[in-house]
């Protein structure tokens, strides 16, 4: 018997892990269903340009025929391994803005932005030191990038050139502005959650962890979660918890596994067979997700990352820890306030590419090029996910209903997300490199013709959310503590449990979330303990 069952060893799953083993007086399970993280290119950041093709440690989904989308199935790639999605990711460290969190805890006491501001800093191990916004000492390693691109320097350049400021730190006083992103890296190696936290730790005799260990359901006697049925080997393994089950298997995973085990809508579980445990409309509802939309220029050089001497650059990585395999590729990018904006917080982000990326990088374009990567940031659109049978090997519809808000304003927000691409692009700064646009081209120039553009290539930009939400409403899944409703031993922690999405990319937040999660897990009032400031 274990005194936790952790399900999903990816940012919270980790995190969650080596916080509660802390305690030798606790036995910890955590279970992934995919392989230890032990491939190569996981550890090397530049590495992330040839993750897209390993199947083995990708869960591989794909949304339902998308309506505003011309009816294409999107491609949404999340890590199947030791450290999830931080495993495969690119690395950008961001938290989003101030007035994100005040809004989740406007409904969700304990979230806003001055509780949570000091669990990113007890996480963080910052090589630029303590400050009012930063830490040190965390297991979490935040650097600056070892190696930059010619091409990207010229583009944070074009952005000031385009009247925005320069931000030498997105996750500082102000958000808004272009400059180099900081990165969850180690001496030029990606410091995924599993780096970080897991391996530390790997040894303690207190924690088990299991790999290719596919969770089927919950166990729930008596309305209370009691343990998990999980398939690795080959062979069916029911393991108890004495204290809690914890759910840290993401936005598509958790809701998932609570239908699966009895916790969902009811009607939709009774459709498949399943015993309805707690009528919870709300799971798999409310799936929100940054649709991001790529305009690519050519090269009038040869210093893209498009032909790079992988060879070179990754004997020069393994041998010495440095050169262009340190990269994590997007390596620049900005925060901009558009015309749209309904308040003061920027509504579009850049991720600039000094590269040719078409189809997340699995199209390979010939020639020289870059790319920037627009998203907007606060889309109103909603989605859903459903079950596609009981069985757990079998993977969730999903129905991310991009572009579906009935003002259309979404869709205008991505208009305007390719002029401002466009106002950055054409800079005096960028001009030795500049050559043709190839998409979307330059005929391209009506509103008309940009939504056609938009529903014919954008894509996700790897930021589901939602479909556990907290809250203290009824409706909520989880309440401010993440213990599910209805169910006592019982909880979910991953990034399906914000009830909307931040200002940026999601994975610090999820692992901010996590550390202040273990915190109440153990009895903690969910304040962060203090550390000296350097």
């Amino acid at each position: 018997m274990y005194d936790y069952i952790v399900i999903g060893a990816g940012s919270a799953g980790c995190v969650l892990a080596n916080r509660l083993s802390a305690d030798p007086a606790l036995r910890v399970l955590l279970l992934e269903a995919g392989p230890r993280d032990w491939h190569p290119f996981i550890h090397m950041p530049a590495g992330i340009a040839k993750l897209v093709h390993q199947r083995a440690i990708n869960w591989d989904y794909w949304t339902e025929p998308e309506a505003a989308l011309n009816g294409r199935r999107l491609w949404w790639p999340r890590g199947k391994v030791l450290g999830g999605s931080s495993s495969i990711n690119a690395m950008c460290y961001l938290r989003g803005h101030p007035h994100d969190y005040d809004e989740w805890a406007a409904n969700a006491p304990g979230w806003d932005w001055n509780t949570v501001l000091p669990w990113f800093r007890h996480a963080e191990d910052n090589v630029r030191g303590a400050d009012e916004f930063h830490g040190t000492g965390g297991p979490l390693a935040v650097s600056d990038l070892k190696y930059r691109n010619p091409i990207s320097a010229a583009f944070i350049e074009a952005g000031q050139q385009a009247g925005h400021p320069h931000n030498p730190d997105f996750n500082g006083p102000h958000q808004p502005g272009f400059g180099w992103y900081q990165v969850t890296q180690r001496d030029g190696s990606r410091c995924s959650a599993a780096a970080a936290y897991l391996t530390p730790v790997r040894k303690r005799p207190n924690l088990t962890i299991v790999t290719g260990a596919q969770a089927n359901r919950v166990l729930i006697e008596n309305g209370r979660a009691t343990g998990v049925v999980y398939r690795a080997g080959g062979k069916a393994v029911a393991q108890t918890a004495q204290r809690e089950v914890i759910l840290c298997g993401g936005a598509i995973n958790s809701p998932q596994l609570l239908m699966l085990s009895g916790i969902g809508p009811a009607e939709e579980l009774r459709r498949h067979g399943i015993t309805v445990h707690v009528d919870a409309p709300g799971v798999g509802s409310n799936l929100q997700d940054h649709l991001d939309i790529c305009t690519l220029t050519r090269s009038r050089s040869a210093d893209t990352y498009d032909r790079i001497n992988e060879l070179a650059a990754g004997w020069n990585w393994f041998v010495h820890r440095r050169g262009p395999g340190t990269s994590n590729v997007a390596e620049a990018g900005g925060f901009v306030r558009s015309p749209l904006a309904p308040d003061d917080r920027a509504d579009v982000q850049f991720h600039f590419v000094p590269a040719q990326l078409d189809d997340h990088g699995r199209n390979r374009l010939d020639g020289n090029g870059y790319t920037v990567h627009a998203c907007a940031l606060r889309p109103r659109s909603r989605g859903r996910l459903k079950l596609a049978s009981p069985s757990a090997g079998d993977k969730v519809l999903i129905e991310a209903d991009y572009l579906s808000d009935a003002e259309g304003f979404d869709l205008r927000c991505m208009i305007e997300a390719v002029r401002l691409t466009r106002d950055v692009l054409s800079q005096a700064a960028l001009a030795p490199w500049r050559g043709d646009e190839r998409f979307p081209g330059s005929d391209a120039r009506s509103d008309a013709e940009l939504a056609a553009f938009v529903r014919a290539k954008a894509e996700t930009i790897y930021h589901p959310i939602g479909t556990c939400r907290m809250g203290e409403d009824d409706a909520a899944v989880v309440d401010p503590q993440l213990r599910v409703r209805g169910v006592d031993g019982l909880r979910v922690v991953d990034a399906s449990v914000m009830p909307n999405l931040i200002g940026g990319n999601t994975n610090a937040p999820t692992i901010m979330m996590a550390e202040r999660t273990a915190n109440l897990v153990l009895g903690g009032d969910g304040r962060a303990p203090s550390r000296r400031r350097d």
